[in-house]
């Protein structure tokens, strides 16, 4: 994992060696942060939480973007602060506890299992996060998981996607969910109308300026376009085995939903 960058005034990331996973800090006030979808391995988060004593700073607050295995992770190491999510994506998180922990002990094993998944919901109706911080703007939706949420900085202009709008993977739909490929349109919609974007972080992949966060939603919604047409396609991105196991998987899930069979 590499050391935390600045990529914008008081906004610093860190990628892992997972499937290039972000974790991403906001500075706040008295030495505060907000730290966003930190992860992956054991020694990674331990090295994060080295690097903000390192700096001074400790986690005030967390944010989850989505609930899936490798967003929800923790280490005593970087405190107890309370650790947000949209109520959707907790309470699949909450179903979901025994096949993420399967995940988690496969992919990224000796993590604190006490603390993996420990998620407290976002109030009902609030749009921004709760910290002595930046404004925040939380963007959620249900493509990709159930209560996906961005998070937006407006005085900044730094988008942090959560799994969306990445370079090195597909959209990647919630094909259990009933509607798949609406649901994801809806988010793309969601975060294309978010005014003022200079900075983009995507949840793996690398960060972007304002014109790839304009070419990366177009590239998106092409290929959701190609989907929906039920055709086999190719995309650059389909770069891994998995990635083009999952393409595979999307097309047969989108050509039952329009033959009128959800399977």
């Amino acid at each position: 994992m590499r050391r935390l960058s600045e990529v914008a005034p008081g906004v610093l990331v860190r990628t892992s060696s997972f499937e290039l996973t972000t974790s991403t800090v906001v500075v706040g006030a008295a030495a505060g942060c907000l730290l966003i979808d930190p992860g992956v391995t054991v020694a990674e988060l331990a090295q994060l939480a080295a690097e903000l004593r390192e700096l001074g700073l400790r986690p005030a607050a967390a944010w989850s973007t989505h609930p899936h295995w490798d967003h929800v992770l923790w280490s005593s190491g970087l405190g107890d602060a309370p650790r947000y999510a949209t109520s959707a994506a907790v309470a699949a998180a909450g179903s979901w506890r025994e096949e993420m922990i399967s995940r988690v002990q496969e992919e990224a094993p000796g993590h604190d299992l006490e603390l993996f998944g420990r998620l407290t919901r976002l109030p009902a109706g609030t749009g921004h996060i709760r910290w002595d911080g930046p404004a925040t703007q939380v963007i959620a939706h249900n493509g990709h998981a159930p209560g996906h949420a961005a998070v937006f900085l407006p005085d900044a202009g730094v988008l942090m996607a959560g799994d969306m709008l990445s370079d090195i993977e597909i959209p990647l739909l919630d094909i259990d969910a009933s509607d798949p490929l609406g649901d994801y349109r809806a988010g793309l919609r969601l975060l294309a109308a978010v005014p003022g974007v200079r900075l983009l972080v995507p949840g793996h992949g690398h960060v972007a300026g304002a014109a790839e966060y304009r070419t990366r939603l177009d590239a998106d919604t092409r290929y959701l376009d190609l989907l929906a047409a039920g055709e086999p396609f190719d995309d650059p991105r389909c770069t891994q085995p998995w990635l083009r196991d999952w393409h595979r998987r999307q097309l047969q899930c989108v050509a039952g939903f329009t033959d009128g069979d959800p399977g």
